[in-house]
C-alpha cells in the first residue's frame, strides 16, 4: 500500500484540491444511507435542494437558503417524509424534472412522492420485491424506474400518466443480493452491482420489448473480487467508475454502443484501469463529477477524489490511469455510506455517514486557500 506522503506528493502539482466543510445537517436519529442532490434546483436558479434518507424510517428534504449578511448559504430542513415506510430507506432519487422523489426501503416498497407546491405527497407505493429493496434510480428521459433488491432481482417500471406505475421486467441474472441500480446518463441502459462481486448491464432486446442482459462484468473481464456496492457514469456515459468491499475502484470504459450485446470480456464495455492503494476498508460509495472529478466514500470513514492522471499523454493513450488529488480524513465520525456531487455546481459534494449526519463540502483548489502551506 502507498504510504500518506506518497498519496498527498501525487497531488500537489499545481492540481491539488481540497475539500473544505460547508455545513453539517442533522436532525436523523440514525444512520444516513444515502443523499440525492434535486437536478433542477441551484446553479443559480432557486435554492440547492437535497434528499437523505435513514434507518429512521424517514427521508428529509434540505434547502439552501441565503445567511443574513454574508455571500453564502445555510442549509435547513424543509420537511420530514414520515409515516409510509415501515423499515429503514436505503436509497432516493429525483426524477430528472425535479418533481417526484422516488424512495426504496427495507419494507419492500418503493414510495413515490410529489413536490405540489413546496408538500411532499406519497403519490404512489411500488410493490413486488420479495423483501428489502436496496435501491431506486430513474432513466434520463424520466421514463422508466429500476429498483433492486436482496431478493437478487432487478425490476423496471414504466411511468403511465396520473403518476401510475407499471412493472415491465423483472430481471434474475444476479446470483445475489443486488445492491445498486443505476441508468446511463443518457440511453436506456441500465446497470447493476450485486452482492456476487459482478456488475451486470442490461438494454431492451428490440425483437422482443424484453430487457436482457448484454454483458456481466466479473472476475473473469477484470472484475471485482468481492461485493461491488456503487457505480457512477461520467457526464458524456462512455465511463463508469465501480467501488468495491475489495478495496479498490474500478474504470470501465465503452467506445463501441454500450447495449452491445456479449457474453464475453471482448463486448462494450472493457476494464481500463484499476484504482487500489488508497481506502483501506470497503469503499461504499463512488460518484463522478460533470467535471470529471471522482468522490469515494468508505468505511475507513474518508473521502477521496481522484481524477484522470493527464501529464504523460504518449502514456495514457495506451493505459489510462487515475490519481488521488484530494483526501479528507475523518470526513464523519464513522462510516461513510454516500457521496453524490451536486449536477448544476460541481463544486459541491453532499456526504452521508452512520453518524447520522449530512455533510456539505466545497472543492477549493489548495493554492488559493489563504496562508495555505
Amino acid at each position: 500500500m502507498k504510504s500518506e506522503e506518497e498519496n498527498s506528493r501525487d497531488g500537489l502539482d499545481g492540481e491539488a484540491v481540497q475539500l473544505r466543510e460547508v455545513q453539517v445537517l442533522e436532525g436523523h436519529t440514525d444512520r444516513v444511507w444515502g443523499v440525492a442532490w434535486n437536478p433542477v434546483s441551484g446553479g443559480g436558479v432557486g435554492p440547492c435542494m437535497l434528499a437523505s434518507c435513514s434507518g429512521d424510517k424517514t427521508v428529509r428534504i434540505w434547502e439552501s437558503t441565503p445567511a443574513p449578511n454574508t455571500a453564502s448559504s445555510s442549509w435547513v430542513c424543509k420537511a420530514v417524509l414520515e409515516e409510509t415506510h415501515t423499515r429503514t430507506v436505503r436509497s432516493c432519487a429525483w426524477s430528472p424534472n425535479g418533481k417526484l422523489l422516488a424512495t426504496a426501503s427495507f419494507d419492500a416498497t418503493t414510495a413515490i412522492w410529489e413536490n405540489v407546491g413546496g408538500e411532499f405527497e406519497c403519490v404512489a407505493s411500488l410493490e413486488g420485491h420479495e423483501n428489502e429493496v436496496k435501491s431506486v434510480s430513474w432513466s434520463a428521459s424520466g421514463s422508466l424506474l429500476a429498483t433492486c433488491g436482496r431478493d437478487k432481482s432487478v425490476w423496471i417500471w414504466e411511468v403511465q400518466p396520473g403518476n401510475e406505475f407499471e412493472c415491465v421486467s423483472v430481471l434474475q441474472g444476479h446470483t445475489q443480493d443486488v445492491k445498486m441500480v443505476q441508468w446511463h446518463p443518457s440511453r436506456e441502459i441500465l446497470v447493476s452491482a450485486s452482492y456476487d462481486n459482478s456488475i451486470k448491464v442490461w438494454a431492451e432486446d428490440g425483437d422482443s420489448d424484453d430487457w436482457i442482459c448484454v454483458q456481466t462484468l466479473g472476475n473473469s473481464s477484470s472484475g471485482h473480487t468481492s461485493t461491488v456496492w456503487a457505480i457512477s457514469f461520467n457526464t458524456s456515459g462512455d465511463r463508469m467508475v465501480s467501488c468495491s468491499d475489495d478495496l479498490t475502484l474500478k474504470v470501465w470504459d465503452t467506445s463501441t454502443n454500450p447495449a452491445e450485446s456479449s457474453s464475453d470480456a471482448s463486448g462494450p464495455w472493457k476494464h481500463l484501469c484499476t484504482v487500489s492503494g488508497y481506502h483501506d476498508r470497503t469503499i461504499f460509495s463512488v460518484h463522478w463529477s460533470r467535471d470529471g472529478l471522482i468522490a469515494s466514500g468508505a468505511a475507513d470513514d474518508c473521502i477521496r477524489l481522484f481524477c484522470e492522471n493527464t501529464h504523460d499523454s504518449a502514456t495514457m493513450v495506451q493505459c489510462p490511469s487515475y490519481k488521488m488529488i484530494s483526501k479528507k480524513e475523518k470526513a464523519h465520525t464513522m462510516d461513510v455510506n454516500s457521496v453524490q456531487w451536486h449536477p448544476l455546481e460541481p463544486q459541491l459534494l453532499a456526504s452521508a455517514g452512520d453518524d447520522g449526519t449530512l455533510k456539505i463540502w466545497e472543492v477549493i483548489q489548495i493554492n488559493t486557500l489563504p496562508n495555505s502551506h
